[in-house]
């Protein structure tokens, strides 16, 4: 089955096409600037496509370039936020569209892109099969007590206000992925897994479920990520409201100015850890708090899961960066956790242990597929809708 994936930002639209039973990419791009001016507020002549409809009038032309008479079987969409109606991948019609906008609210970044793409697609190729993959679906498993904020109730029945958590999609392929390379069942594998990208997460992961994760309400909370806070004391926001901020002034503050941005005028891994190897001290420190944050979660999910039987990086920084990785584990000493230098050095694309034969947790890095997990969702989700 050749399964385009779609995932939709609010100015852009990444698409990938794969061959599920091969196992293999056909073609890839992106396509930027959708409905974006030349003008300095984003006004002006319109640059890249003037909507995600003309946009995808490009993938069309792209990938049957590459396809030549292969036809796509079904379309898989990236939706971020499923709130709680969304515990697995669906087949989408109107009325699951409709569901997925009344959530905007939830994601006001994401969500609202995720329809624009959906109602391309169908305005495309109305008979075209099409599953909403959500990124907290995942997340479901979690107990009340770990999502519910102590808060009053009506925050939660008349607003949503709890703890759905992200990064599902990859945190439950990243957790088959582990417990295989372990030789465990998957509802045998009891682990934390650290997502790290310029987002950040981390999952406690139980019986091969999600019953803890970093990001709450929203991707802010948890982890220091690439411009993004995390954690931080709630009194601060009010502070600085006082203080004159504006709800807008404080979003753009939390989300886009700080974490690594914040801490070290750089939001890319790579460059802060070259900085702190050269003697910069604030690379030094942002790497110190950001480690010492993720240990933090690590050492409480540990407790979670009941004693972890693996901790697991993936993601970008989680993937590629052995000096980050390195980090956190010596501030995991506590845990018997150790890692061997010279497999921590290796560069690899393949799912791997790290650790010593004496560390007391294995500690593996398990490269992500988000897309293929997509696909192969989608796919599942379209076999069984025409099944007999």
């Amino acid at each position: 089955m050749l399964v385009l994936v779609i995932n939709s930002g609010s100015s852009s639209l990444k698409y990938q096409v794969r061959d599920v039973a091969a196992g293999s990419v056909l073609t890839e791009g992106l396509i930027e600037k959708i409905g974006m001016g030349n003008g300095g507020d984003g006004d002006g002549e319109i640059e890249g496509p003037r909507d995600h409809a003309e946009a995808l009038e490009q993938v069309d032309a792209a990938i049957h370039q590459e396809l030549g008479g292969l036809e796509l079987a079904a379309v898989g969409h990236r939706v971020v936020h499923g709130g709680e109606r969304f515990a697995e991948p669906v087949l989408i019609d109107n009325e699951i569209t409709r569901a997925i906008e009344r959530l905007n609210p939830l994601a006001p970044l994401h969500n609202p892109a995720n329809v624009l793409g959906i109602r391309a697609i169908t305005k495309k190729w109305p008979d075209m099969p099409q599953v909403a993959v959500f990124d907290t679906a995942f997340h479901r498993t979690l107990p009340e007590h770990a999502w519910r904020y102590a808060v009053p109730d009506e925050l939660y029945t008349n607003h949503g206000i709890r703890r759905y958590g992200f990064h599902g999609t990859s945190h439950e392929y990243v957790t088959r992925r582990a417990a295989a390379l372990l030789d465990l069942p998957v509802e045998e594998f009891d682990g934390v897994i650290a997502h790290l990208g310029n987002g950040a997460s981390v999952t406690a992961i139980r019986g091969g479920n999600s019953v803890d994760t970093s990001m709450g309400f929203t991707p802010l909370e948890g982890l220091v990520m690439g411009t993004r806070s995390g954690d931080l004391d709630p009194s601060i926001l009010v502070f600085l409201g006082r203080a004159g901020w504006t709800p807008e002034d404080l979003d753009t503050m939390l989300n886009r100015e700080s974490g690594l941005k914040g801490l070290a005028g750089n939001n890319d891994m790579r460059s802060v850890v070259e900085a702190s190897e050269s003697g910069d001290s604030r690379a030094a420190t942002a790497l110190a708090v950001t480690s010492y944050r993720l240990a933090k979660y690590i050492g409480g999910y540990h407790v979670a899961v009941g004693g972890a039987k693996a901790l697991v990086f993936t993601a970008g920084i989680g993937e590629n960066s052995h000096q980050f990785r390195a980090l956190v584990a010596d501030r995991l000493g506590a845990l018997g956790v150790e890692l061997d230098a010279g497999l921590n050095a290796e560069r690899s694309k393949e799912p791997r242990v790290i650790s010593t034969a004496g560390s007391a947790i294995p500690v593996l890095v398990v490269p992500t597929d988000e897309e293929r997990a997509i696909a192969e969702a989608t796919a599942a989700v379209v076999s069984s809708s025409v099944a007999p």
